[in-house]
């Protein structure tokens, strides 16, 4: 039994390896807020109970234990944790980019106030849309589908010694597009409005040169915009659920 004991360590080791990269960066657990301590703990509690179904395909024995490979399945496994973290937070950062498109057709691009999930200076809609996502997600029980993911993630990218650069390149990159893409399609009809707006001020202006357009833009811009958010903000909000939802779901296999 005390032969034993090295090789689950080190199977443990690799599996908390990926899931703990991950889970410090999904959404929701992996917010500044939260306490480190609280992160680790779950973390270890998620390790644990996927330990069973990573261990077969980790292979790790203990003559592995003082070679190279244990190095590089540890190398390989944080790399997928973090690009899987990082995929999903791609995702989450529509929100943001929303957020920042629609400040800019408002005239609220000035209001900056620090993001309390990652920290740094950002629109204060953007965070406020991140925010009003992350209590979603919770409520809607994505969380419960993300760590379905996370344990079907070991069929998509097993664990290998080479870990394959272009498999998780894509990835991102995907992530990465799906989430511009998903920001624009948020932020569409404050981009429409914007448009309208701005051509209906350059026809004023030129209808009565003498009025001062800029005085009756900002204020009809925002008192418009705010009321168009408040209109669609449901719709905006089940689009993003509904993409990040169906996004988890590809690594579930469903």
């Amino acid at each position: 039994m005390n032969l034993l004991l090295p090789g689950i360590a080190a199977a443990y080791l690799l599996t908390f390896a990926r899931v703990g990269t991950l889970i410090m960066l999904m959404p929701g657990v992996g917010e500044q807020a939260v306490s480190p301590r609280i992160r680790l703990s779950f973390a270890l509690l998620v390790s644990l109970v996927l330990f069973p179904t990573a261990r077969p395909l980790l292979a790790v024995g203990t003559d592995a234990l003082a070679g190279p490979r244990l190095i590089g399945l540890l190398f390989s496994e944080t790399l997928v944790g973090l690009v899987l973290g990082l995929s999903v937070r791609m995702v989450l950062a529509a929100l943001q980019t929303a957020g920042l498109i629609v400040s800019q057709q408002l005239g609220l691009s000035y209001a900056m106030t620090v993001d309390p999930a990652q920290g740094g200076q950002q629109p204060a809609l953007g965070n406020f849309l991140s925010l009003l996502g992350i209590t979603l997600i919770l409520a809607a029980d994505l969380h419960h589908v993300a760590l379905d993911a996370l344990g079907r993630s070991y069929a998509v990218l097993p664990p290998q010694v080479l870990p394959a650069f272009g498999d998780a390149a894509m990835l991102a990159l995907k992530a990465l597009a799906r989430g511009f893409a998903l920001g624009v399609q948020i932020a569409a009809p404050f981009v429409a409005f914007g448009i309208l707006f701005n051509l209906g001020l350059g026809v004023l202006s030129r209808l009565m040169p003498q009025l001062q357009v800029f005085f009756v833009a900002v204020p009809a811009s925002v008192l418009i915009g705010m009321l168009i958010l408040f209109g669609s903000l449901g719709v905006m909000m089940s689009v993003f659920l509904d993409d990040l939802g169906r996004y988890l779901l590809d690594f579930t296999g469903r």
